[in-house]
């Protein structure tokens, strides 16, 4: 199809829902982006205004948004990937347009020490201009949807990147949006490049046994439909598969295999008003028999992003389970749409309460103050995580927390000040500890005293919200600005003297200005100080001078080298050249077994010759190194390599039947040596899984690894060092 035909299909998806929008506007912001990418391709080969176009599409036709959300859909890469300013924009089109467009524009002209400040910095300029308005993330998760749709043409690197990015931010803010069908899109997307092979298995099973359950799916629609009609209750009632990422979770959350997974398919009932979705739901529980603790109101309890419904799982006639959702009509567009069903642009006027709907986005971005971007990073995945745990004040009102959440993150909740003079707690009316794991229906008290002596560092580690763990930060920050810089200073020492430094080591004004410069303080009492309230790590600061530490190492050295006669190079059975030495024996190291490709490194050991290790092993770090000078030798690999070498891989996945079977079975398909193969399964129901192998080297050894990444559960291949 031409470009100019995907244009007007846009124009008519826009005409169904909203006759009167700006399609002059919506036509110059297509002719102005049609220009500006003019002789771009996309990985597809295709003209690159075909992505503006399909962005703007679901904006439209799966959202339902305003002219300058489409505007901005068919601008939104504009500003980043060619010569167009914001400034040209808001000329040409509106400031609110040019701030829609800069807000989904990613950062790319600033350069980041750490890929988590590269990735700290995008989500904060996302949340800043979510907060100023939401849809900047409404036309980013748009353009992330059709990015996701058509990842074929990535890379194998790039494809799971972007899945997992997908997975752990924009599907978990879709949820907290209320934009279930796109949140559910993104999930399948992501799953069919993270475990491709679990993936197709529950692709191509579903479909093989789709017309059985069509059979059972349709008499039994047919069945809640004789009996509402004789209620005389007004209805729709719709059936569907569950996708592909939802029987994924609930196989690895029950430990079960796809074959023992029955309630794969789910009913929607909708009707007129709340009063007719709780007899609808005593009338299934009257046909059919429900499971008592698969019963969840969310009518009564709203969930926090809008969400209402019924959700009731029951037992069919043929002892088949399925689910049953029961909401009524304006719920129901609240489910689908979301934040986009009651779009407060949609008609020009601001509905009452809609500010307070996206209080969470303001939290996030005021709880980033002072983390440390690793640390921030992940708490904003928990913040985001879509299960939740709903707790009631004394009074009744609810609250809801991140699985795992304390106390500590209740109090913090609730304010500061309750928070940081806590001094106990009560859950259900009995005292518990500060850490005690809050689970939905708790009762929660929180006891205080004037003279509470304030939050502790452990309680960092208790608290599971991004909140409660920005403002304990905050509060260590200002109330224990000496203990911090002791504290941060001692860290540190000890992090310097595990690379065998000392401070006078790191204060040469070369080395100082690079680690305060990396590190973004301003004087090393600022970095102390922040190791000691957590707001950054010892051993961060350290690596982020490893470079200059190790050129000025280098220079020390060249600086001490005499001239000596050139070393004799000898060539030993086992393939490995040892400096200096003549007909030694050579062993390798079992603690990392090192393989040809290897960086390796030489240790005399006393009569038993040279032992080899991996440059990157714990037992060969320059530390250990300094221990015995004399005894490190330098070896390299030579041409005369052997067949094969011993050496070892760590493989952590999900714990699941038929595991060694597939591992052994990927191993037989590379024609890999296997010396031996054990699992151990945790209570976490997860496997971990030492695999010993034979190889050539480290190019089949990488092979060996990838295959393995492949199989269904796996979560992650290394190798031991140390």
């Amino acid at each position: 199809m031409d470009i100019q035909s995907q244009y007007q299909q846009l124009e008519d998806a826009v005409r169904i829902y909203n006759p009167s929008a700006d399609f002059e506007g919506i036509q110059r912001a297509f002719a102005f982006a049609d220009i500006a990418h003019r002789g771009q391709k996309r990985k597809s080969g295709e003209p690159y205004i075909v992505h503006p176009l399909a962005v703007a599409m679901i904006v439209a036709k799966e959202l339902r948004l305003d002219s300058e959300s489409i505007e901005a859909a068919l601008l939104h890469d504009v500003i980043e990937d060619t010569p167009a300013t914001a400034e040209e924009l808001s000329r040409l089109f509106s400031p609110t347009i040019a701030n829609l467009v800069e807000g989904v524009s990613k950062l790319t002209r600033i350069q980041y020490t750490t890929k988590e400040d590269e990735q700290m910095e995008n989500f904060r300029k996302m949340l800043f201009a979510m907060s100023r308005d939401i849809r900047v993330i409404l036309v980013k998760i748009s353009d992330r949807l059709h990015n996701m749709r058509t990842m074929d043409y990535q890379t194998p690197a790039k494809q799971r990147q972007k899945s997992l990015e997908t997975m752990e931010i924009y599907a978990p803010i879709s949820h907290r949006l209320g934009m279930q069908r796109i949140k559910w899109e993104l999930e399948d997307l992501s799953l069919k490049y993270l475990d491709p092979i679990g993936y197709e298995e529950i692709v191509s099973k579903t479909e093989v046994d789709r017309p059985r359950y069509e059979v059972m799916m349709e008499q039994t629609q047919a069945e809640i439909h004789r009996h509402l009609e004789e209620m005389g209750i007004r209805h729709e009632i719709f059936y569907r598969m569950k996708h592909p990422y939802s029987i994924y979770r609930k196989m690895f959350i029950q430990h079960k295999s796809l074959e023992e997974i029955f309630d794969l398919f789910a009913f929607r009932i909708i009707v007129d008003t709340v009063q007719d979705c709780y007899a609808v739901m005593g009338e299934i529980h009257a046909l059919y028999n429900p499971i008592n603790e698969r019963i969840k109101d969310y009518i009564g309890i709203p969930k926090p992003n809008g969400y209402q419904s019924i959700h009731t799982t029951v037992i069919g006639n043929r002892g088949v389970p399925f689910e049953v959702q029961i909401r009524t009509r304006e719920m129901n567009e609240i489910a689908e749409y979301g934040v986009a069903a009651h779009w407060k642009y949609k008609q020009g006027v601001e509905e009452e309460g809609t500010e307070g709907r996206f209080e969470w986005v303001r939290r996030l971005l005021e709880n980033q103050e002072g983390a440390d971007a690793e640390d921030y990073i992940r708490s904003l995945k928990v913040d985001l995580f879509d299960d939740e745990v709903f707790v009631f004040t004394p009074r009744g009102d609810v609250r809801s927390f991140p699985p795992g959440a304390t106390p500590i993150d209740f109090a913090y909740a609730i304010h500061s000040d309750i928070g940081n003079s806590m001094t106990g707690a009560k859950v259900n009316n009995r005292l518990v500890p500060l850490n005690t794991v809050l689970k939905s229906g708790d009762i929660v008290e929180i006891l205080t005293s004037k003279n509470a002596k304030g939050p502790g560092r452990d309680w960092m580690q208790m608290a599971r919200s991004n909140e409660a763990r920005s403002k304990i930060r905050q509060w260590l920050k200002r109330e224990r600005k000496d203990e911090n810089i002791a504290n941060g200073r001692a860290a540190f020492e000890s992090e310097l003297r595990h690379f065998g430094l000392r401070i006078r080591d790191i204060t040469t004004p070369e080395i100082l200005a690079a680690l305060l410069r990396n590190t973004s303080y301003h004087t090393l009492d600022e970095l102390y100080a922040a190791i000691g309230y957590g707001g950054f790590t010892a051993q961060k600061a350290v690596m982020r001078i490893e470079g200059e530490l190790k050129r000025a190492a280098k220079q020390r050295t060249e600086g001490e080298i005499k001239e000596e006669a050139p070393s004799k190079k000898v060539r030993s059975e086992q393939g490995i050249i040892v400096e200096g030495l003549d007909n030694c024996l050579v062993k390798f190291s079992r603690c990392c077994t090192p393989v040809p490709g290897d960086e390796i490194q030489g240790f005399i050991t006393r009569g038993f010759g040279v032992s080899v290790h991996r440059a990157d092993c714990p037992n060969a770090s320059p530390e250990r190194r300094k221990e015995n000078p004399d005894r490190w030798i330098p070896v390299t690999w030579g041409s005369d390599t052997n067949e094969s070498y011993p050496t070892s891989l760590e493989v952590v996945c999900r714990d699941r039947d038929n595991l060694a079977r597939d591992i052994a079975a990927a191993l037989s398909d590379l024609k890999i040596s296997i010396r031996g193969l054990n699992i151990h399964a945790t209570e976490d129901d997860f496997a971990l899984c030492r695999l010993d192998l034979r190889v050539r080297d480290l190019e089949e050894l990488n092979k060996v690894m990838r295959r393995i990444h492949q199989i269904s559960g796996v979560l992650n291949v290394t190798r031991p060092a140390g």
